[in-house]
């Protein structure tokens, strides 16, 4: 049998999946990773220092004009759209067998595809907030600013969106706990299961099908019921739902 098609029967024979996806997810849309190769050469090159630091809340805080310069050029693609792995886990959620999404993503693409339960770890460039009395801002607010986007009270706006130095949401964290130790199937893709915490959210499985789907190896495929070396929307293309 094919992966593929094993990938197939356990979608199938599920009705309690839970999908756990990375970078990978969107680059097929468009989105490159900034933490790739050419994303570490290419913000050296023109902004002088790595990604981690470019979006660290430290960064932020002492060059808040910088951030947003380099926030709006690399981690938000606003015309991006979902490709087939967004949309067949919005159908399998509308199908009943999906119950959570749980990404690591910034970019809204699963919720553009229709999924309703997606759990942001890292949370949305959709949601942005003023630091000083809390009102709430659309993507376009930031995108039409000119330098650092401001509240009407005068406030800094800030995007929704975790940096390097900032801890994730605990009840976000503890929703995708909970899924994950529930789930009969969980399907992993488009994460090298690296980054920590989020990665460490693999350990609370205790179901029967691990799927892991990424290009390359992850740390985990030896725990995996099946390891696909593939692109995942390639591969959900040829899912049938």
């Amino acid at each position: 049998m094919s992966k593929i098609n094993l990938l197939q029967e356990i979608i199938d024979t599920s009705n309690n999946i839970v999908f756990f996806g990375g970078a990978g997810v969107s680059t097929e849309s468009g989105i490159p990773d900034f933490r790739s190769e050419n994303g570490i050469f290419e913000s050296l090159r023109k902004y002088g220092d790595t990604p981690e630091n470019l979006v660290s809340h430290s960064y932020y805080l002492d060059h808040t004009e910088e951030f947003f310069n380099y926030y709006k050029d690399n981690l938000v693609f606003d015309e991006a759209m979902p490709n087939p792995a967004h949309t067949a886990l919005a159908k399998l959620e509308k199908a009943g067998k999906l119950r959570a999404v749980i990404t690591q993503n910034i970019d809204g693409l699963h919720q553009k595809a229709g999924s309703k339960n997606v759990m942001e770890l890292h949370g949305s460039i959709h949601r942005n907030y003023c630091q000083i009395c809390g009102k709430q801002y659309g993507l376009n607010h930031i995108l039409e600013s000119d330098g650092i986007p401001r509240c009407e009270c005068g406030g800094v706006v800030k995007p929704d969106v975790v940096l390097y130095e900032e801890p994730l949401n605990n009840t976000i964290m503890n929703f995708s706990i909970d899924y994950i130790s529930r789930a009969e199937t969980l399907i992993i893709g488009g994460t090298s299961l690296v980054v920590y915490p989020a990665a460490g959210l693999i350990n609370y499985f205790n179901g029967k099908n691990l799927v892991l789907i990424n290009k390359s190896e992850t740390p985990y495929d030896n725990l995996a019921s099946l390891v696909i070396n593939d692109a995942i929307g390639e591969v959900f293309s040829q899912i049938k739902i």
